[in-house]
């Protein structure tokens, strides 16, 4: 998948508390911020109420930044199976809001996103935030780190050329394969 030369990326930190986004263009190599934020969910009792303020939110950062494609942090394996099945709900809303406006999506996991922006999948979130302010000239440390992950994952998609989770099923050939498990091929 070959990426535009000018292209918006939104970027996606799912919680049911606190969801993170950030808005990159690429020009070229060239990366500059257009936003990023947060959507506090934690005042919100009622779970499908929070999926829908999700969903417009989501919605919302579509209409006003009209995206060429989204990049996801995907779920993450923990102990807790009710927080991850929220978690799960809220990237799946997410996902829908923007295939509902014709927006590709591509996912990464969290140690992915962590490696892509600095070098090691098990930086400290605060790790990423100042690469983040580095490549992006950022002035501040953001105060929610949830803000600076949704734009890790958009820097990723940039870094990894559009190459994640959920294209990386899409390659269909048997060289990719081979060049992704050399350990299986025999």
């Amino acid at each position: 998948m070959a990426l535009q030369k000018n292209q918006v990326i939104l970027g996606i930190d799912p919680g049911t508390s606190v969801m993170g986004y950030g808005v990159v263009l690429v020009s070229g190599k060239t990366l500059k911020l257009l936003s990023f934020g947060v959507i506090h969910l934690s005042k919100i009792k009622d779970h499908p109420d929070k999926l829908k303020r999700i969903f417009e939110r989501v919605d919302q950062l579509i209409l006003e930044y009209k995206p060429d494609v989204m990049a996801i942090e995907a779920p993450f394996f923990g102990k807790n199976v009710q927080s991850m099945l929220k978690l799960g709900r809220a990237q799946g809303v997410s996902i829908a809001a923007a295939l509902n406006r014709n927006i590709p999506f591509e996912e990464y996991a969290p140690k992915k996103i962590k490696q892509s922006i600095t070098g090691s999948g098990n930086a400290s979130k605060e790790q990423v935030a100042a690469m983040l302010m580095r490549l992006l000239n950022m002035k501040e440390m953001p105060k929610y780190l949830d803000a600076t992950d949704g734009l890790a994952a958009a820097v990723c998609h940039h870094f990894q050329g559009g190459i994640g989770l959920h294209n990386k099923t899409k390659s269909g050939t048997w060289k990719a394969f081979m060049g992704d498990n050399p350990d299986r091929v025999k």
